[in-house]
């Protein structure tokens, strides 16, 4: 229960930092869109919560977000984003929770492959969305706007994720040598 308990509380703390990041942008559509700082909250959560607290924080994220701030509008794009971050929290916990060792490059994989799914998935979802408004969508602007517009994102994340679990995990490591 306890750990069940930890893991709630640190998924509302990454869903409050996902609500309070994008904020540091200065809701500047542009650098947002560019710095995925949303992204960063629900991955962290998919990777010390679980993949079932980074789905539901993904998910819920953007329309929470929506409701309070404006940002991002409800419909469509809430709608895609959520569908993307909740594929992130969802792919990158499922992928590191099979990973028996807690090493970096277990981290980048994940991370890497859930980047691709979540890019794949918000593509389809905004090609969707998108064709039921009547506005068509080409391969090359999803392929611009989800990937080389969000290189500075990518590269944050790429930065930061597994710095920060790294971290954690000799954290952890130093508590269990202790323990010992």
């Amino acid at each position: 229960m306890r750990k069940k308990t930890k893991r709630l509380v640190l998924s509302g703390l990454f869903l409050a930092l996902g609500m309070v990041l994008p904020l540091l942008t200065g809701q500047i559509k542009e650098i947002g869109d560019s710095l995925l700082p949303m992204h960063l909250a629900v991955m962290l959560c998919g990777l010390i919560c679980g993949y079932k607290y980074g789905l539901v924080v993904g998910l819920t994220l953007p329309f929470l977000r929506s409701l309070i701030f404006g940002m991002p509008p409800l419909y469509p794009n809430a709608i895609w984003m959520a569908l993307e971050l909740a594929t992130y929290g969802l792919v990158i916990g499922l992928l590191y929770v099979k990973f028996k060792k807690k090493s970096t490059r277990y981290v980048y994989l994940s991370l890497i492959i859930s980047m691709i799914a979540g890019r794949v998935v918000w593509g389809l979802a905004k090609a969707g969305l998108l064709g039921l408004m009547g506005k068509g969508v080409t391969l090359y602007a999803l392929l611009v706007s989800g990937f080389v517009d969000a290189i500075p994102g990518i590269i944050l994340q790429l930065l930061l994720i597994p710095t920060i679990m790294h971290l954690i995990n000799r954290k952890q490591e130093d508590k269990k040598n202790e323990d010992s």
